[in-house]
C-alpha cells in the first residue's frame, strides 16, 4: 500500500492540536512534496528527510511524493514533523510495518545522519498525546520533559533506526522513566534581612494571600534582598501548578526548572519593552509575566521601567491573564503572578534627608512615571528606611528573627483555610465571595466610610484593602477580620500617597 498515515502534534500556544502526516507515493517523475500551509522549517525537512532515511541505510523512493499536514488551514511550523514524515514514508513504501502507527505519536527533529534531536514545546504535546489515549516517540533529549505527565507512555530515542527497530518489535524500546525531581527547594533565609519588622511583616501577609507589594524607600535598605525571599516562604506549588509552569516554559523553550515545585521568579531588567514583558511577536510567545506564572515577577527600579511597559500590566493584575492578538494567531497565556516592586523616593534616592538634591518637580516627574491605576492594583505599599547603626554592629546570633520554616507554616495553613473556605487565595476573591468573607457590621462600616473619604480610596482600593485585611484575620486565625485588621491594612495601603 502507498499510503501511509502517522499522529503528531503542532504547536500552538499551549495547546497542541492533533496533525495526521498523510504520506502517499505515486508514479510520475520523482518530486518531494509537502502541503498543508507549511512554513520555512517544514519545507526544510525535506532535505532533513531524505538524508536521514539513506544514512539510515534505508531506500529514499524514487517515486513521487506527497505529503500533507492535515488539517490544512492549520499553519505548521517547525522541526517537529520530521520524524513523523520520515516514519510515513518508511510506511507507505513498505519499509516498515504500518500496523503500530495507530497507536503512537511521532515528534522530533532529524539530522542528516538520522539522529533524533530534541524540539521546543513538548510538554504541550505530550498532555495532549496523553488525553487522547496514545503512546509518544521522541528524542532523549525531551524525555524527561514528557514524562511530567503521570499519565502517558513515553519511548524515547536516539536514532530513526531505533524508532524503526521499535515498529517492528525486534528491539523493543523501554518505556522512559524520568529523573527524581525535588519537592523542597532551598532559599535564602529571611533572617538574613537586617531590621524591617514592618517590611517583613508585609511580605507574610502577602505571601498569605497572593497580594501584589511595592517597597520603597532609599538605596541599600533591604528592598530587592527581601523580594528575592519572598519565594521562601511562599507554599509549594501543587502538581497541577508545576505542570501549567512547566508547560508555559516548555513552549517558550527553557525547559522545566531544574526543582519542579520551585516558584518562577524572574526579574526583567527596567529597559525590557512591552513585548518581552507581556508576551508577543508574529509567532506569539510567552513573556516574563507567563514565566512568572505562579510565581513572583519582580520590578526594580519600577520608574525606571518605560511607562508604556508598565501599563500593559493592568489587564493580567486583575485577570490573571493575558490575551495576545496577532495577524498569525489569537492566544491567551496565564499569569497568575505576584507583583513585587522596589524604587526610591526620588531620583537620588534620599528624599528627605540632606544628601537630596532632588527638587520638588524633579521628584513629581518621577514618581509621576507610575500611573495611578497601576498604584490602585498593587495591595501593600511598604516604606523600607534605614535601620540604625546598631543593628549593623550586632552579632549574628544576637539578631532575631524567624526563619523561613517558621513563616512559611503559618502561610501554609493561612492558605489551606482560604482554599478550603473559597477555592482561591484572598487576592483572586471576586465581589460576590468577598461579601460572604468579609461581612461589614455597623461598626466597620462606620469605620470603613471614614476610611474611603479620608483616604480617597477608589472602589478597588476598598475591595483591596478588604482582601489584605481578609489575610491578616487568616494567619491570625480569626473567622471574621475586625477593626484592627482593618486598620493594618489601611496602614499597607496609604503609605506611598505618603511620600507622594
Amino acid at each position: 500500500m502507498s499510503l501511509s498515515i502517522v499522529n503528531t502534534r503542532a504547536k500552538l500556544g499551549l495547546s497542541a492540536p492533533a496533525v495526521s502526516v498523510e504520506v502517499h507515493l505515486s508514479n510520475g517523475l520523482p518530486a518531494f512534496n509537502i502541503v498543508g500551509l507549511p512554513e520555512t522549517a517544514v519545507k526544510e525537512s525535506k532535505d532533513r528527510v531524505r538524508s536521514a532515511i539513506i544514512n539510515s541505510h534505508f531506500e529514499f523512493p524514487n517515486r513521487r511524493i506527497t505529503v500533507n499536514l492535515a488539517p490544512a488551514e492549520l499553519p505548521k511550523g517547525g522541526s517537529r514533523f520530521d520524524l513523523a514524515i520520515a516514519i510515513g514514508i518508511l510506511a507507505a513504501s513498505e519499509q516498515i510495518p504500518q500496523e503500530p502507527l495507530k497507536d503512537y505519536e511521532f515528534i522530533g527533529e532529524l539530522a542528516l545522519s538520522g539522529e533524533l534531536r530534541g524540539v521546543e514545546a513538548v510538554l504541550p504535546s505530550a498532555m495532549a498525546c496523553a488525553t487522547a489515549n496514545k503512546k509518544l516517540i521522541i528524542s532523549q533529549q525531551n524525555a524527561d520533559e514528557a514524562t511530567l505527565v503521570e499519565s502517558i507512555t513515553v519511548f524515547a530515542a536516539k536514532h530513526l533506526l531505533e524508532v524503526s527497530a521499535h515498529l517492528f518489535k525486534s528491539q523493543p524500546l523501554s518505556p522512559w522513566i524520568a529523573t527524581a525531581v525535588t519537592k523542597d527547594p532551598q532559599h535564602p533565609e529571611i533572617s538574613d534581612v537586617i531590621g524591617q519588622k514592618q517590611a517583613k511583616r508585609a511580605l507574610e501577609i502577602a505571601a498569605c494571600g497572593g497580594h501584589h507589594m511595592l517597597l520603597f524607600g532609599p538605596p541599600g535598605t533591604g528592598k530587592s534582598m527581601m523580594a528575592g525571599r519572598l519565594a521562601g516562604i511562599l507554599p509549594p506549588m501543587t502538581n497541577q501548578q508545576a505542570l501549567e509552569v512547566a508547560c508555559i516554559h516548555s513552549l517558550a523553550n527553557r525547559g522545566p526548572n531544574k526543582d519542579l515545585f520551585e516558584r518562577p521568579f524572574r526579574s526583567p531588567h527596567h529597559s525590557a519593552s512591552a513585548i518581552a514583558v507581556v508576551g508577543g511577536g508574529s509567532s506569539p510567545q510567552p513573556g516574563e509575566i507567563s514565566l512568572a506564572h505562579q510565581g513572583i515577577l519582580f520590578l526594580d527600579e519600577l520608574p525606571e521601567f518605560q511607562r508604556p511597559v508598565l501599563e500593559v500590566l493592568r489587564e493580567p493584575l486583575e485577570s490573571g491573564q493575558i490575551h495576545i492578538s496577532r495577524a498569525a494567531a489569537q492566544l491567551s497565556f496565564p499569569a497568575q503572578f505576584q507583583l513585587i516592586a522596589a524604587m526610591n523616593p526620588c531620583p537620588c534616592g534620599y528624599m528627605g534627608s540632606q544628601r537630596c538634591n532632588c527638587s520638588a518637580e524633579k521628584i513629581a516627574r518621577y514618581q509621576g512615571k507610575i500611573s495611578g491605576p497601576i498604584l490602585d492594583r498593587i495591595d501593600l505599599h511598604i516604606p523600607v528606611n534605614n535601620i540604625e547603626n546598631r543593628q549593623l554592629f550586632q552579632a549574628e546570633s544576637e539578631r532575631t528573627g524567624e526563619s523561613n520554616q517558621q513563616i512559611r507554616q503559618r502561610v501554609c495553613q493561612a492558605r489551606a483555610i482560604q482554599i478550603k473556605r473559597q477555592g482561591a487565595v484572598n487576592a483572586r476573591l471576586d465581589n460576590q465571595q468577598l461579601k460572604k468573607v468579609c461581612p461589614l457590621n455597623q461598626q466597620q462600616q462606620d469605620f470603613m466610610d471614614r476610611a474611603i473619604n479620608s483616604y480617597n480610596l477608589s472602589t478597588r482600593s476598598f475591595h483591596r484593602l478588604l482582601k489584605v485585611a481578609r489575610s491578616i484575620a487568616d494567619l491570625e486565625g480569626i473567622e471574621i477580620p475586625d477593626i484592627p485588621q482593618y486598620q493594618e491594612a489601611l496602614s499597607y495601603r496609604n503609605n506611598f500617597s505618603a511620600v507622594k
